[in-house]
């Protein structure tokens, strides 16, 4: 099995959970247009303008505004639905968040976890959930390898340490209910993504793009900092080849696994800033920001090669590659282009790829 099948998803039952954020926008397009039956659980749009908004992602979907948090919510909609494949995406996903809002990040990212994955052990139909957590949940040591999936978890801020629990209740959910159940769960971790229609404050490429648009100086914090940099596509298909292979295969693969970009995109921040400013052109340029910031790990890398081996996937668009996709999209939003159309567009070109 090798690569995303589109057989495998025509009139599955999928729920999705966090289908209004960008991650889970992209990944509703791409299960809608390989004809899944998806079912949609989140809280509103996190940003105006939002990626669920532009490319009218409820429109071919269940579309159902519940907190993680409501546990009662939620398995309501697990309930009604009867879903066979959950993918778990919902969450508070900013370590600088995190610090301003840590009990909300850890009753989302930990106890939210819980509560979905129980209402798909109750459900009855379920029979493979990837939960997406984070490449930030290992115990970061500032080390030039990549991390592995049998790497220990750790994490110094709110947000990093919230997924490296969401990892031990799944850990502990699968040995203790799941794998007797018959229903196969793995753990995602991805690093960092970009792609068009993420508007999320302090995230890089957002921030990048918001000050190109209003024709400002880019600030960014810390300009040697190294980040598995991804287009949004690479991990979608890493969870889709997953769950694939979950559907197929069962417990074998339900484990942790690391979804990140070829070694040489592990790139400084600097560097992704600079390839920007050059792709937009009109004296775009950038600048230190000033004052005092939270704690961020200075090296983070995953190494990909379980994946590579025993899912044979593997990253299909370099940076830069990734980067002008980007830019392309936000120029066609800017232009007034169907987004969901300049969407479906490039998920295309992404299957095109290899």
């Amino acid at each position: 099995m090798i690569g995303v099948d589109t057989s495998t998803w025509a009139g599955k039952r999928v729920l999705l959970t966090g289908h209004t954020g960008f991650k889970g926008g992209w990944l509703a397009l791409w299960l809608q247009s390989m004809e899944a039956k998806v079912c949609g659980l989140a809280l509103v749009p996190p940003t105006t303008p939002a990626l669920f908004d532009i490319a009218k992602i409820g429109t071919g979907m269940q579309h159902h505004i519940v907190d993680v948090r409501d546990v009662d919510g939620v398995r309501s909609v697990v309930a009604a639905f009867q879903p066979e494949v959950v993918f778990h995406l919902a969450a508070q996903p900013l370590v600088r968040a995190s610090y301003q809002q840590p009990l909300l990040t850890y009753a989302t990212n930990v106890m939210g976890t819980a509560h979905v994955l129980e209402a798909a052990r109750q459900a009855g139909s379920v029979q493979a959930i990837v939960n997406v957590t984070t490449d930030k949940c290992y115990d970061n040591r500032e080390q030039d390898a990549g991390y592995r999936e049998t790497d220990p978890l750790g994490g110094r801020d709110p947000y990093s340490s919230s997924k490296a629990c969401a990892e031990l209740v799944s850990r502990a959910y699968r040995d203790a209910y799941l794998r007797e159940a018959g229903i196969a769960l793995a753990t995602a971790r991805a690093g960092n993504v970009i792609g068009g229609g993420d508007w999320a404050t302090d995230r890089l490429v957002p921030d990048i793009l918001h000050a190109l648009e209003h024709g400002e100086p880019v600030q960014i914090r810390n300009p040697q900092a190294i980040r598995p940099w991804q287009h949004v596509l690479e991990p979608l298909s890493g969870y889709l080849v997953l769950a694939q292979h979950l559907l197929a295969c069962g417990q074998q693969d339900a484990e942790a696994w690391n979804f990140g970009p070829n070694d040489e995109d592990a790139r400084p921040v600097q560097w992704v800033v600079e390839q920007l400013c050059s792709a937009w052109g009109d004296d775009a340029r950038w600048i230190l920001q000033p004052g005092e910031h939270p704690h961020e790990a200075h090296f983070l890398k995953l190494d990909i090669s379980k994946a590579r081996q025993r899912l044979h996937w593997v990253p299909r668009w370099s940076l830069q590659t990734a980067l002008q996709r980007t830019v392309d999209w936000h120029r066609a939003w800017r232009q007034d282009a169907d987004m969901r159309a300049v969407c479906l567009q490039q998920i295309s070109g992404y299957l095109g790829d290899s």
